[in-house]
């Protein structure tokens, strides 16, 4: 094996872990959810892998000889949110909570914001994203000033339409306030959300930028690296990591654009590591409560899995997981704690076999690292003997 695409469908949890009642999430189960409210989900494909042969799975089903190995894995990390999530698989454990600001944020960061951008902010508060634009977008247009707000999530995201605040100058924004969210009010990222369009219509654009905090500690990105590998990263990956371990990226505009590029990464004459994070089931549909249009976004990509297969080398292996769970069907908006499917596919990689529950995501690191023969992150148990 030379080469593992990590696939992450962005919050697709598949049930809630032990200790989901901590974090305010009870009876959540994003995928099994789905498939409950809207009469059953099609994905023939991920079935075929071994997705409906997970322990405890609900919502799709299991099938005689599937293709691919298969479990599920508990999230150590203390945490439900995209940075906690992606850092686990990638061999971080992260003991204590990014900081979260349910009442807005204080005066001290927002005067300071204010001051180094020369303006002054609107909203400063929790809110869903196209919720805010639609209440203070006319405002925004009228005073040019950004819109500042936050989620259950450890983010602090600007928005500005972008014939109002162009995109550079918004880029700039959030590279400021990156400066000042660190220490006793370091978050884990800060966002920048582009929109166009008019009072009424708005909509935001692709144009979205993370900017988050560099890892605490080595992952299997800089192992790989820096033995040698390459890393690729679709999607969001990059900024997730701040760029660290990366050596070649590329952003994408929603999960059919994330598809291609992970295509056009396979196809090259590559070895190491394409980490690809498809974000639309989070930030299109389970924030949104719009379970429909999870589904159909779940259909979409199943529909997808035999290009990607085709594309495959022989010494590629596939892992498709997730980072957290977002059930569109719960209350409120916010991600969901739950399991996180694992299905490991490969033309040497033994078809059928269930590696079980494991304890923490970064097990996959650990598994990566033991096929490429790389430095192992600090914590995660290896499952390459039962797939290979």
């Amino acid at each position: 094996m030379n080469r593992i695409t990590i696939l992450v469908m962005d919050s697709v949890g598949i049930g809630a872990l032990p200790d989901s009642e901590k974090f305010g999430d009870i009876g959540v189960n994003t995928l099994g959810n789905i498939s409950k409210k809207m009469g059953g989900i099609n994905l023939p494909n991920l079935i075929k892998l071994g997705l409906g042969n997970i322990d405890g799975i609900e919502g799709v089903g299991s099938i005689q000889n599937p293709r691919g190995s298969f479990g599920k894995s508990m999230e150590m990390s203390n945490g439900k949110d995209t940075t906690t999530g992606h850092w686990e698989i990638a061999g971080l454990y992260i003991k204590e909570p990014f900081k979260t600001y349910p009442d807005g944020f204080p005066e001290h960061v927002i005067s300071k914001f204010e001051e180094l951008i020369g303006r002054k902010v609107l909203g400063n508060k929790p809110a869903s994203g196209t919720e805010i634009i639609k209440e203070l977008g006319e405002k925004h247009i009228r005073t040019g000033n950004p819109i500042v707000y936050t989620s259950a999530d450890s983010v602090f995201q600007i928005a500005a339409h972008e014939e109002v605040i162009p995109l550079d100058e918004l880029y700039k924004m959030c590279k400021v306030a990156r400066e000042i969210l660190m220490g006793e009010d370091q978050v884990a990222r800060v966002i920048a959300r582009p929109f166009i369009g008019k009072p009424g219509d708005f909509t935001r654009t692709p144009n979205r930028r993370d900017y988050s905090l560099d890892p605490f500690g080595k992952t299997i990105l800089d192992f790989a690296s820096e033995a040698g590998y390459e890393v690729m990263a679709v999607g969001k990956i990059e900024d997730i990591f701040n760029g660290k371990g990366i050596t070649k990226e590329i952003h994408t505009k929603s999960n059919m654009d994330g598809v291609d590029k992970t295509i056009e990464f396979l196809n090259t004459d590559s070895k190491g590591i394409i980490f690809t994070n498809l974000v639309d089931f989070d930030a299109k549909f389970g924030h949104r409560r719009n379970a429909k249009g999870y589904k159909e976004a779940l259909e979409e990509l199943d529909l997808r899995i035999p290009e990607i297969l085709e594309n495959l080398r022989e010494d590629d292996m596939l892992i498709i997981t997730a980072d957290h769970g977002n059930d569109p069907t719960y209350k409120g908006t916010d991600h969901t704690r739950e399991y996180i499917p694992i299905i490991i596919y490969g033309k040497n990689v033994k078809a059928g076999v269930n590696i079980g529950t494991r304890e923490t995501f970064a097990d996959i690191a650990a598994t990566i690292a033991d096929i490429l023969d790389i430095e192992k992150p600090k914590f995660g148990r290896s499952f390459k003997d039962l797939i290979l």
